[in-house]
């Protein structure tokens, strides 16, 4: 299995701190934000792993994570020359996973739980995808899964009216069926190829699987949700 860390964007919701460096490289806790998805892929075993980021910040991340060798895995790193969406940034990674199953996680995502008892689900699935759902307080601001016992039967981006408060997010696993299915997408209303339009398609497929993650979870992508990183992060630290 091949990991995919998408740390790309110009993270324009945290500016003016973004203006000197990439989004993923301000500190969360003790370390740079994008130390959290990078260790949570290798506590699941996934120690192959691919960074996409945008040109603008690109000798940042690189002088910051190397090869790889301070963290016991091997980094591979491809630029997104535009900002296209999620699924797009993941394209630029097709050779480099080949024909195996891939872990996405966004790399503003930040958690202090163990993700490997869901990646080892996903590997004993035949085939499809599995994403990870986090019940929240105010799942309008999300892609949000309506779900049965073991598949999610729709995925609504930012509903008025929520029918679950199950949103989903950052981490994605995925078989190779994912690329054919990205270079069939159309640009959505915002001009981007979506990772929801994705996800969609495998429940089209009814190969959408799912767990629930029960430990503390933010993004990281606006100064309210920073900060919460922050305290979620020294406080777990100090456990």
């Amino acid at each position: 299995m091949k990991g995919i860390i998408l740390a790309g964007g110009m993270g324009s919701r945290l500016y003016p701190l973004t203006k000197v460096t990439n989004k993923h490289l301000l500190p969360v806790g003790k370390e740079p934000m994008i130390f959290n998805p990078i260790r949570v892929m290798i506590q699941a075993g996934v120690t192959d792993i691919m960074v996409v980021t945008s040109k603008e910040h690109m000798g940042d991340i690189v002088n910051q994570l190397g090869s790889g060798r301070e963290f016991n895995c091997q980094f591979t790193y491809r630029v997104q020359e535009e900002a296209k969406g999620i699924a797009h940034a993941l394209l630029l990674a097709e050779n480099f996973a080949g024909q195996d199953r891939i872990f996405v996680i966004l790399g503003d995502n930040i958690t202090t739980g163990n993700l490997k008892p869901h990646v080892d689900e996903y590997l004993r699935q035949e085939k499809g995808a599995k994403v990870l759902l986090k019940r929240v307080g105010d799942p309008e601001r999300y892609g949000v899964a309506a779900i049965d016992e073991k598949q999610i039967v729709d995925i609504e981006e930012k509903p008025a009216q929520p029918r679950s408060n199950f949103a989903v997010i950052g981490y994605y696993m995925y078989d190779q069926q994912v690329w054919s299915i990205i270079r069939g997408l159309t640009p959505s209303n915002r001009g981007e190829y979506e990772i929801t339009a994705v996800n969609n398609a495998y429940v089209h497929l009814h190969q959408l699987t799912y767990g629930v993650l029960e430990a503390d979870w933010t993004d990281a992508g606006t100064f309210e949700s920073l900060e919460q990183a922050n305290a979620m992060m020294f406080n777990w630290n100090r456990r």
